[in-house]
Parts: C-alpha cells; sequence; structure tokens
C-alpha cells in the first residue's frame, strides 16, 4: 500500500539508475515503518477479547467484574485506537472522550467514543474542551469502574488543562518559546505538567479508586512513561525546580509570561503541591503499556530492507541532538560504508530512529527531519548510488505539509542547477523551501500514527569511491 504521496515524483528526481535502485529502497523502509506502527493494528495485536475476559499482553481483566468501561486520551493517533479498540470491547465500552488531531475526526468511525477535535503543537480552546470533559467523567467513576487511557504523541498539546492561575493564551506562548529554542521533548514536557492539572499523573490522582489502564503508543526516545504525553497517568520525577532550571538554561524564563513564572516560583516555595511521585497510592490501581515505540518500527524497516537484498544494521531508536549534527553524523556513515565497507558492506542499509531537534535562528520554515537531510546532503555530494530520507512517523515535519525529505549524492548538483544557496537555507532553518523547489519533500499526510522519527541509508553495488 502506496503511503508516500508524490513517490512517483521523487524517483524520477534520480540521476542514474544506481540512484533510484537507492531511492526505491529507501522510501520502501519508510513505508515500512509506518504501516507496523499502524495504531489500529497495534491495538489488535495487543488486545484480545475471549469472553468477558480482555488480555493485554501479561495483563488479564475479567470485564464482567466492572460495572462502567470508560475510554478517554488523546493524540495524533489516538482516533484509530479508539475505533480499533471499540470494534473489540463494541457495547461493553459504557461511554468515552478522545482528543482527535484537527480536521481527522472524519477518518474514523465510533459510536460510543465520542471525538473531539484539538491542535497540535500549538493547544487550543477546543483541546481544553475535551480535556475537561475526560476529567468530568473521570472524577464520578467509581471503584468497580475501568478507565481506558488511549495516550499516543501529540497528547500533550491536544489534552491541555491549564493550572488555577495559567490561562491558556500563557501556555500557548511557552509552547512556542520552548518549540524554538532547542529544548528536547522530555525537557519540553516537564514544564508542561508543571502547569497542568491533567498531565504529570495528575489523570491517576483523579481517577481513584477506578482500575485506570492506559495503552500507549510511545513517541519519546527510550519510552518514558512520564514524557509520553507528559504522563498523565504515570508518577513524575520531575519537580517545579527542574522546570524553572530548563527555563533558564535556554534563556527564556524572562519571555516566560509572568502568570506563569509566578506558578513555578510558588510550587518551588511548597505553596502548591507537586505533581504525583512515585510513592503515591493513586498508582496502586493503573498499569500502562507500550503497544508500540520507534524500535518497533525501525525494526520493521530493517526486516524491508533485507528482503530487498541489503545488508543491514539497526543502529539506534535513540538518536537525539541537533538536526544538522544528525545530518553530518549519517552522512559520515555513507561515507565510511563507500570508503571501507565498514560498519558493513554494500549493498547497505543504515536504519536510525530518535528525535532531533532544531534550535531555530532563522525565519524560514522548516522541520528537524528535512534539516537532518539538508545538512547531510552537503556531505554526500557527487556519490553515486547513495540516498537517504527522514520522515516523522505522524506524516508531520515540523509546521509543515511534508513528512520529512529524501536525498542522494546528486541533490548539491541539483540546488546548483535550480540556483538554491544551501548555506543560506541551513542558517535560516529554511529546508522546506529548499526541498520544495527541488520536489524532494516527502509527502504523506497525517498517517494517524506517531513513534518518533525514522531516517534510512541505502549504499547500492553502483556506489563509486
Amino acid at each position: 500500500m502506496t503511503l508516500v504521496l508524490n513517490k512517483d515524483i521523487l524517483l524520477q528526481n534520480a540521476g542514474t539508475s544506481a540512484d533510484l535502485k537507492a531511492r526505491e529502497a529507501v522510501l520502501s523502509a519508510l513505508e515500512t515503518a509506518v504501516h507496523a506502527s499502524n495504531p489500529r493494528q497495534l491495538i489488535r495485536d495487543h488486545v484480545k477479547i475471549d469472553g468477558s475476559w480482555m488480555s493485554i499482553d501479561s495483563e488479564r481483566f475479567d470485564l464482567n467484574t466492572f460495572k462502567s468501561i470508560f475510554v478517554i486520551g488523546g493524540g495524533k493517533a489516538s482516533g484509530s485506537m479508539a475505533e480499533a479498540l471499540e470494534q473489540l470491547l463494541k457495547d461493553k465500552i459504557t461511554s468515552g472522550i478522545v482528543n482527535v488531531l484537527a480536521g481527522t475526526s472524519n477518518k474514523y468511525r465510533t459510536v460510543r467514543i465520542g471525538l473531539n477535535e484539538a491542535s497540535h503543537p500549538i493547544p487550543d480552546p477546543k483541546g481544553v474542551k475535551g480535556t475537561k470533559e475526560m476529567l468530568e467523567i473521570v472524577e464520578c467513576s467509581q471503584e468497580r469502574d475501568l478507565i481506558i487511557c488511549l495516550i499516543s504523541g501529540g497528547g500533550s498539546a491536544m489534552m491541555t488543562l491549564p493550572r488555577e492561575g495559567v490561562d491558556l493564551e500563557d501556555k500557548q506562548t511557552v509552547t512556542r518559546l520552548l518549540l524554538r529554542c532547542g529544548a528536547t521533548i522530555n525537557e519540553i514536557n516537564t514544564v508542561r505538567k508543571h502547569l497542568s492539572e491533567f498531565k504529570g499523573g495528575w489523570l491517576a490522582k483523579k481517577a481513584q479508586p477506578a482500575t485506570l489502564l492506559s495503552l500507549i503508543l510511545s513517541d519519546v526516545v527510550g519510552d518514558p512513561l512520564d514524557s509520553i504525553a507528559s504522563g498523565p497517568t504515570a508518577p513524575d520525577p520531575t519537580t517545579y525546580d527542574d522546570a524553572t532550571e530548563i527555563l533558564s538554561k535556554y534563556r527564556i524564563w524572562d519571555q516566560t509570561p509572568i502568570a506563569l513564572r509566578n506558578v513555578l516560583e510558588m510550587g518551588k516555595r511548597g505553596l502548591i503541591p507537586e505533581t504525583p511521585k512515585p510513592e503515591d497510592p493513586a498508582f496502586k490501581n493503573v498499569k500502562n503499556i507500550i503497544v508500540g515505540n520507534n524500535r518497533g518500527a525501525c525494526m520493521a524497516a530493517e526486516a524491508k530492507l533485507r528482503e530487498l537484498g541489503f545488508n543491514t544494521l539497526f543502529l539506534t531508536s535513540h538518536l537525539q541532538g541537533e538536526a544538522r549534527e544528525a545530518g553530518i553524523f549519517l552522512a559520515a556513515i555513507a561515507n565510511e560504508i563507500i570508503g571501507s565497507g565498514k560498519p558493513i558492506k554494500r549493498p547497505a542499509a543504515v536504519i536510525v530512529g530518535g528525535e532531533t531537534t532544531v534550535t531555530v535562528t532563522g525565519n524560514g520554515l522548516g522541520g528537524r527531519n528535512q534539516e537532518t537531510m539538508l545538512s547531510a546532503a552537503i556531505r554526500i555530494s557527487s556519490r553515486e548510488g547513495v540516498s537517504m530520507g527522514s520522515i516523522g512517523t505522524d506524516g508531520i515535519d515540523g509546521p509543515t505539509d511534508a513528512a520529512g525529505a529524501i536525498v542522494d549524492g546528486k541533490t548539491m548538483k541539483r540546488a546548483h542547477e535550480n540556483n538554491l544557496d544551501y548555506k543560506k537555507a541551513l542558517s535560516n532553518n529554511d529546508s522546506y523551501s529548499f526541498f520544495a523547489n527541488l520536489r524532494d519533500l516527502v509527502v504523506t499526510g497525517p498517517t494517524g500514527s506517531n513513534v518518533n522519527d525514522i531516517a534510512v541509508l541505502c549504499v547500492t553495488n553502483e556506489s563509486a569511491a
């Protein structure tokens, strides 16, 4: 099943048969990775119903012991997860509400689970409305109720409920500051948790005494439960001190709205409660289960590349750091394969996953995957039979309509022929315009999944030293 909407154009951009072979392999592997992280299939793979019993991996629940079953949640994959879960549980579900990505609710069919659209990456009033409805369900639940929470990447922005003393506009402001400064997702979520009535374990706290089961599609490197969607159902090891240090570290404390600074300072002084910690009894009846992650997507891509005849190396699902530095790293691997046959011999394919960051200093348009590929293209210039592509598995790379980009050894030559200045594009964080002019943006549209980013590097036998 074709996922890349402009695949034909991307293949036509290959200058030689060797480049074409490399591009075909890269795109095939990327498509396979996204299909492997399909939320509907992941729910079906992990959740099994046998009469009144529901099994999820090693956990078993007798549904007859619960008076009511409620489904809540949010994130870019929550619509697909909700649809698949309702197909399995059918009328066993009492009711529910999940926040889905704005503009996508018509893609999903649910009857008992309501779908509320919410924006990403900047939270909006609709997201607040849906989150309030979730808490209304949770706070009215009883001991014999089961609450199933569907969590996926994007949930931090899409399940927003500012705490007392914080308004939505101030949260929007600090979110923009954090997204532009180069902070990691863990750091961003540390701040978010301490400005929320929902994140950082507060949902679990408010769900007592009901049983709370979270099914989680991870979009955070290493799958830390407290950071995925800012951990609404997980204990929070971070503190108000950590949140203020992050804002100071990136020199945005003074730009942070005064109301938010006041809340964080009050928290540091112990005047308002900390987020629930691991020892809190609220987590006694909570089960958090990862149903999909970046590693699974990378392994699927590796299997596809082996099937295509490549020697493969799944290097890591923990790639982090500045996007342009990641591009330099990937290009270095390609050049080493060509020069020495290390770390694997040609035809070679290397797969990496994770989530890089972009410290925005310009006013251009782009995303971390596009910037990674622009940086890499510079350093594989003139190489034959080499291609690499990097995408966000959600189909959205930064504030753009592209999932990422693909490059090869002729990318810089084509850029020169089109009078494109790669140095200017990098310095202005304008990788989107650069690749749009080359028609080398990878376009998928929203995929309904989200398990971080994945990059694939392929070197064919036709490569020249």
